[in-house]
């Protein structure tokens, strides 16, 4: 990347970050999907988790696949096809599982429903091997963890609103998927969004999006001329650390439940709203990592450190007012959001930095979620997502850099590793029967542990390749 290219290019940024949203708007959908496949098709619980499975399990087999193709072509497909091109593909690929819910519907099969969801993600699965490489190289390097969380706080607009759009256009309200009703309702829903995805394709298609942008080549001669990117210890450690930390993310979450209502006495209708607030403090956090993809005035990013995420955080108290919800719990939580803006302050934009803080702060976060009682401990719990918010970036970033024309090759790597949110989830569930759910935090402990130690360890990997992340402008790599 050249050192003339200091700043973002929105005008290119800003039609990629289009399918973020897609991603967030599709998997937070399937949560309104799982209670009325449950009743349409008479599943039990264990079965009508088929929804996430079939959906995530497919990032994993689309990289898999991407991986396959490229070996049997001898060339990187994505190189092959370029960026836009393979982006376009993707969104055509999850347009034809959109498809399937017609003739599944009409037949009453639940097999091919979960095909069609499989299909959907298949194309997210390319889609995402782009696109997060992609947002890193619209702009200097220095910036592109924060293009990327910028890219991250879309995503999870998408999963604010998802859930809301598909729930009304099913039920003709946001109610609660409870109300009798027949599994037609959902062709319509999901043959607009398969629109919608052709729409976005032709929109990209014909966008400014580089086919081939400049991407930053490590200066080590020996991994340069290696044919594979697990020739780079930033990817391979990387991997890891991306398993991880989709893993504490969705296992904080999904043990929380469980937590509140037998160890808390909650009933099941009151927990909603601080699931609510755990993915909302993923928004809040990425909206406050964005702030240095926006401007390079030190004064405007001290007063956007502030406005951005308590603009997040109005958000999610709005709608839980449009819900009905007493807000007044919710309050508090304006205190610890205080302790995210002045971590984002110590981690002054660069990645390795802000992993090592975040990660610190998690592992106090649960530390104290695990030895205090009551609401302390719900709020501590709800808190890591505010500090798993900017990770995905952070680490995304420090693993695909310096690898050059093997970046997209690394990029299909690091999404295969999303499959570490069921597994780690399942691994907390296991250590719960033993220790309690409380307690059986310890695992997201681990996690945390290991992020740290990425942060550290790869610091020193990528100054030995000539990558400085403190520098102004990304000039020379």
């Amino acid at each position: 990347m050249s050192s003339e290219q200091a700043q973002t290019k929105w005008g290119q940024f800003i039609p990629l970050v289009t399918v973020f949203f897609f991603w967030g708007f599709v998997a937070a959908s399937n949560d309104i999907l799982i209670p009325v496949f449950r009743k349409a098709f008479d599943l039990s619980q264990a079965e009508s988790q088929l929804v996430s499975l079939a959906f995530y399990i497919a990032y994993t087999v689309g990289a898999l696949i991407y991986n396959g193709i490229s070996v049997l072509m001898k060339q990187d497909i994505v190189n092959k096809l370029g960026y836009k091109n393979s982006l376009a593909l993707g969104l055509v690929i999850s347009a034809l599982g959109t498809l399937l819910f017609y003739p599944a519907a009409n037949l009453h099969s639940f097999p091919l429903m979960l095909s069609g969801l499989f299909i959907v993600a298949l194309g997210f699965s390319l889609q995402q091997t782009v696109a997060n490489p992609l947002a890193i190289a619209l702009g200097p390097i220095r910036t592109g963890s924060q293009r990327l969380t910028l890219a991250g706080g879309i995503n999870n607009f998408g999963t604010t609103i998802g859930p809301l759009v598909v729930s009304f256009a099913i039920f003709g309200s946001a109610a609660s998927a409870t109300t009798d009703i027949s599994i037609e309702s959902v062709k319509i829903p999901y043959l607009i969004l398969g629109v919608a995805f052709i729409a976005v394709a032709v929109f990209l298609k014909l966008s400014s999006l580089p086919d081939r942008p400049a991407l930053v080549e490590a200066k080590v001669d020996d991994l340069g001329e290696k044919g594979s990117a697990l020739k780079y210890p930033q990817l391979v450690l990387g991997m890891i650390a991306i398993f991880v930390y989709v893993g504490v993310e969705v296992s904080t979450a999904s043990n929380l439940p469980a937590y509140m209502e037998k160890d808390l006495g909650f009933a099941i209708k009151d927990i909603a709203p601080y699931i609510s607030l755990y993915w909302a403090s993923m928004m809040i956090g990425r909206w406050t990592g964005a702030v240095e993809a926006f401007t390079d005035n030190v004064s405007t990013q001290k007063v956007l450190r502030f406005i951005a995420p308590y603009l997040a955080f109005g958000i999610f108290l709005a709608v839980n007012a449009i819900a009905k919800h007493d807000l007044a719990p919710f309050y508090v939580y304006g205190l610890i959001i205080l302790v995210l803006i002045f971590a984002d302050m110590a981690s002054k934009g660069n990645p390795a930095r802000m992993l090592l803080i975040f990660s610190a702060i998690g592992i106090t976060a649960l530390l104290i979620g695990m030895f205090t009682t009551g609401m302390v401990s719900v709020y501590a719990i709800t808190s890591v997502g505010l500090f798993c918010s900017t990770l995905w970036p952070c680490i995304f970033t420090l693993a695909v850099s310096g690898l050059g024309k093997h970046t997209s090759q690394g990029s299909s790597f690091l999404i295969m590793m999303i499959m570490g949110g069921g597994i780690i989830s399942w691994l907390q569930g296991i250590v719960s029967e033993f220790t309690g759910i409380q307690y059986s935090y310890i695992v997201g402990i681990i996690c945390f542990a290991y992020l740290a130690f990425y942060a550290w360890k790869v610091s020193g990997i990528l100054k030995s390749q000539g990558i400085n992340f403190d520098q102004k402008i990304a000039g020379g790599h």
